[in-house]
């Protein structure tokens, strides 16, 4: 270990005041007034009418003390913190009983389906406290879905004679959690499901999940290298940088980075979509800017591009949508992009021949299992840079630029999912599983754990569970109508946006970077506990 990661495994993660004395919590439910789709009921009649759960102190309270045994799994990818949502999950169940054991599935889902495990104590999970990445036990992204895979698990559960069961991940992993603690409880199995908000997308929020760990962290990682960048553009005074940033459903890593860093442009998918931008419009956005700068001698930037941004171009959408439908033919026929194009419509096939032949290539070749398009695998950045050169290209000719066009492409992905967790997050994480230790003691299945007041000081924070149906709606998945937890896009009349849409002209034209530096972990609370601008601004009153 380096130096700095040795010095972490002594920080001590506060917590907040209502999870000091966990024995002497209750639960309190509480019935909100959030309507679920009827459709979404009748496949939940198990846990579909389940309230919110608070914890509060009572006066009388007798100390819940059961032994618990307990599974736990990372599902997904990486994010910064998950350590020490296991790290705070086996602090809280031996506070609760210190004969309490908990086991950890290897490689996500496909552990508890295969029954591969490892016991996880103190020893073992010493050297992961604090620390980054999921190594101790992996991740995965296999699904609960088919009965075989069902069953298995029953097995599994079986077998260990588990309480419960926590799964640390995203949106469609605790969609599958739902799903399983709905076939748990028909099935009359004593396992508890439990989920954790995680993601470096920050698209799973809600009005009851203020933001996922590891978005802290990851947004804070990318806005130095961000930040770095300008410097050195501002320094060298001849390149454009074109930097694309995770989140291909939404922008929000976008958004916070550049609220921290002050780029010259920053394109927010959700707002192209709005707008219904086209890709030529698109194009000519950021040719715009180049050219203006140009006028006043500046032949250099930086700019961020969202990794979802073409989908969010309706007619790229369009189009995308239309090659997945050809994707059997194309793939058995090996047709060619010239003989693609004829079967696309019109508005399709002009969007198409758009595009760069090896982007057109990309398109036809990168698919997932079930025949879609990889946009993940598209150099979105490159595919701008290209574009972009061509509508310069046009304007030198007609005169209307005459300056030096340097661009040099970029992506920040998972450089930010497994490095060293901010202060927040490690505070958070390990709230996180203490608030999974409570649910497992009074067994609350088919819970997300969520912690409140995230902006104010983590003594502060206000445990509770919220039932994940009551996150669920229907979207199409795999040609048939899937329930799913709706991923939140930016929100363009939030604080957030709002104080980023006014500031943004200026940092157009005014080279006003911002550089945020490293993550710190020692010095005054205004630099070592910060939070997110976006988390910041959106939960002022």
């Amino acid at each position: 270990m380096s130096s700095l990661s040795t010095h972490r495994l002594d920080y001590k993660p506060e917590l907040p005041q209502q999870l000091l004395d966990v024995q002497l919590l209750h639960l309190t439910p509480f019935m909100i007034e959030k309507q679920i789709d009827p459709a979404v009921q009748a496949c939940f009649p198990m846990t579909a009418s389940q309230p919110i759960l608070h914890f509060k102190t009572g006066e009388n309270v007798q100390p819940e003390t059961h032994c618990l045994k307990v599974g736990v799994l990372f599902s997904g990818g990486q994010a910064p913190g998950g350590h020490n949502v296991i790290s705070g999950l086996l602090d809280g169940l031996k506070k609760i009983n210190p004969a309490s054991e908990l086991i950890g599935f290897i490689d996500g889902p496909a552990g508890v389906i295969k029954n591969c495990f490892v016991v996880l104590n103190e020893e073992s999970i010493a050297p992961y406290r604090n620390q980054g990445g999921f190594n101790l036990i992996g991740s995965g992204r296999d699904k609960i879905e088919t009965d075989a895979q069902f069953q298995a698990v029953e097995k599994t559960l079986r077998d260990h004679q588990l309480d419960a069961l926590v799964i640390i991940g995203g949106d469609d992993s605790n969609t599958n959690a739902a799903l399983l603690a709905e076939y748990c409880s028909g099935k009359g199995i004593r396992t508890a499901i439990i989920g954790v908000p995680k993601t470096i997308d920050g698209d799973l929020k809600n009005e009851f999940i203020e933001t996922s760990f590891g978005f802290d962290t990851a947004s804070k990682i990318y806005s130095e290298f961000i930040g770095n960048l300008a410097i050195d553009a501002l320094s060298a005074k001849k390149y454009y940088f074109f930097v694309k940033l995770m989140g291909r459903s939404a922008s929000h890593l976008t958004l916070e980075c550049a609220l921290q860093t002050h780029v010259n442009l920053a394109l927010i998918g959700e707002e192209v979509a709005s707008k219904n931008l086209s890709l030529r419009a698109v194009v000519g956005e950021v040719a715009n800017l180049i050219c203006q700068r140009d006028q006043q001698g500046k032949n250099y930037g930086v700019i961020l591009v969202p990794e979802g941004l073409l989908e969010f171009i309706p007619e790229c959408s369009q189009m995308i949508g239309e090659l997945n439908h050809l994707s059997e033919t194309i793939e058995k026929e090996k047709l060619s992009p010239d003989k693609v194009v004829q079967l696309l419509t019109s508005t399709s096939s002009q969007c198409f021949l758009m595009l760069p032949l090896e982007i057109q290539k990309q398109l036809l070749i990168d698919r997932d299992p079930h025949g879609n398009i990889q946009l993940s695998k598209i150099e979105t950045e490159r595919l701008l840079i290209d574009l972009v050169r061509v509508e310069l290209d046009r304007r030198r000719k007609e005169g209307g630029y005459h300056g030096k066009f340097n661009p040099q492409p970029l992506f920040y992905g998972y450089e930010g999912r497994s490095g060293l967790p901010s202060n927040f997050d490690c505070k958070y994480c390990y709230a996180l599983g203490h608030v999974a230790a409570l649910l497992v003691n009074h067994r609350a299945t088919g819970y997300l754990c969520c912690l409140r007041k995230l902006a104010q000081s983590a003594k502060l924070w206000e445990p509770f569970g919220i039932p994940i149906v009551k996150l669920l709606h229907f979207e199409m998945k795999k040609g048939k109508l899937s329930p799913v937890i709706k991923k939140q896009l930016v929100d363009l009349n939030s604080p957030a946006f709002k104080a980023f849409e006014k500031e943004r002209s200026t940092w157009q034209m005014a080279d006003d970077y911002r550089c945020p530096g490293p993550i710190q972990f020692e010095g005054t609370e205004e630099i070592t506990d910060s939070i997110t601008f976006v988390l910041t601004l959106d939960s002022r009153d």
